[in-house]
């Protein structure tokens, strides 16, 4: 479940008939790294208008909105579709998002800026101070290596510490009352992460931290896709900032807070414990492999534009806790058979994705020398070349997990999302909104990734897929 990936799958679309602005080893051994997209001779006008202007700019436009309409209809009105249609019928849908979703919170709160600005401020002092040793990344096109500090579990356990001592001890806040004021909070991370866009637009125009940076034309589309690959500001990366520190780190923060809503409400019920408990072992394990994560290939391929940053900052934190947050107000109760039941299946789920995706990692630092289930890791040695015109060489693992199916770890994900959300039972659709989408968008994701992999290796794509012929799903999908 890859935080960066959290946004409408429609919007990839833009990206794979754009793929010159995105996917660095499709093009044809540029003579410069720095790319500028003639998009315009590409595509036929209403295409690229489409694709390159309207789709962006509305995506701009509506997230931010949709976001917020979505946690008012949680914690002002109980996630009920019922009371939804009332207030519409009330007051129109633009009169609702003025009065009621919108217009009082579009510049958040000066409890909701005490909140983040500290949360913010703590997380870079992590990345800075938390001892780790360093480690690179994989090399960009244009030979730029990311490094990173090991730090992420120790900054995690940290930050989950300073919770318990800011909220028990030291009485710094109340956690009931970033539920109270969420709306105020979602607001002031909207307006916090345009901002930001528009400080990473200005800086891969004019300071870029290296050659990999596109520039496509249309300030609209830089600004939605990024123009930077590894935009770094002061010595921060903001991909690690964003993806890990700032949205991941606040998914279990903010779950937290929400099961202390409940206990001080209605009493602390199991439906909760095991949502809480399932999310708080995927983000343990998430913190525990965050090095790996940055070597994935949305980190190699998404630029840190709007696509990237407010799905981090925003959509993470608030669509991905959703169903925990109408639990807060909403207790189920499932008794001991049906929560042990639930709990033991997300574990599993949790714990066979990281297995596939540990399973990778071990080839990759192993070249291929090492065992997967008691056998000789068997992976097809494929060459590519990069926009450079260097000869590279990958292995495309075919046993294992990865032999199962070419994006199987997709499918434990999906039942580990499933079973985090399901504690809230069906008195409502609003907490399966999350799983619809990212089923939706795994799949999508799936098949774009196939397309790339096979313009970046060609025939070994090719046997690759001869020797694992299925996408996700075995003798389905």
């Amino acid at each position: 479940q890859n935080p960066n990936s959290v946004m409408s799958s429609v919007s990839h679309r833009s990206a794979s008939n754009g793929a010159t602005a995105v996917n660095y080893e499709d093009s044809e051994r540029r003579q410069s790294n720095e790319q500028r997209l003639p998009a315009r001779a590409q595509s036929s006008p209403p295409e690229y208008f489409s694709l390159h202007f309207m789709m962006p700019l509305a995506l701009v436009l509506v997230c931010p909105i949709t976001i917020m309409l979505l946690s008012y209809i949680i914690v002002e009105l109980n996630g009920s579709g019922a009371e939804l249609l009332t207030a519409l019928r009330r007051d129109g849908f633009f009169e609702l998002l003025r009065l009621q979703v919108w217009g009082p919170y579009i510049f958040g709160s000066a409890f909701a800026w005490k909140i983040i600005t500290p949360y913010a401020s703590f997380q870079l002092l992590l990345m800075r101070l938390v001892p780790g040793k360093t480690v690179s990344g994989p090399v960009s096109p244009s030979g730029f290596v990311p490094t990173y500090k090991e730090n992420g579990l120790s900054s995690y356990l940290l930050s989950l510490a300073a919770y318990f001592v800011c909220s028990r001890v030291l009485n710094l806040f109340n956690p009931v009352d970033l539920y109270e004021h969420y709306l105020e909070l979602a607001g002031a991370m909207n307006l916090f992460t345009l901002f930001l866009c528009v400080l990473l637009y200005a800086k891969g125009r004019l300071y870029p931290t290296a050659a990999d940076r596109c520039l496509r034309g249309s300030v609209v589309t830089d600004y939605f896709w990024g123009t930077e690959l590894y935009p770094r500001i002061l010595g921060w990366d903001i991909k690690q900032f964003t993806n890990c520190r700032f949205g991941m780190m606040s998914w279990a923060l903010l779950i937290l807070c929400y099961a202390e809503k409940q206990h001080y409400t209605h009493g602390l019920s199991d439906s909760m414990i095991v949502a809480v408990a399932l999310q708080l072992i995927y983000v343990t394990k998430f913190f525990y492999w965050e090095i790996g994560y940055m070597k994935t290939l949305d980190i190699m391929h998404d630029m840190a534009g709007f696509y990237l940053c407010w799905g981090c900052l925003v959509w993470v934190p608030t669509f991905y806790t959703s169903h925990t947050l109408y639990l807060a107000d909403n207790p189920t109760h499932l008794g001991p058979v049906l929560a042990l039941v639930v709990f033991l299946v997300g574990t599993a789920g949790v714990f066979i994705n990281y297995a596939a995706d540990h399973q990778k990692e071990v080839v990759r630092n192993t070249g291929g020398n090492c065992q997967i289930w008691g056998r000789k890791a068997e992976a097809i040695k494929a060459t590519y070349f990069t926009s450079k015109g260097e000869e590279k060489t990958s292995l495309l693992l075919v046993c294992g997990w990865w032999g199962v199916s070419r994006h199987f770890h997709y499918i434990p994900e999906l039942l580990a999302a499933f079973c985090w959300s399901v504690p809230a039972l069906f008195h409502s659709f609003i907490p399966y909104f999350y799983f619809i989408f990212l089923s939706v968008l795994l799949t999508h994701r799936a098949y774009r990734d196939d397309q790339r992999c096979h313009k970046k290796y060609g025939k070994f794509w090719d046997e690759y897929c001869k020797a694992v012929p299925y996408k996700i799903v075995p003798f389905l999908l």
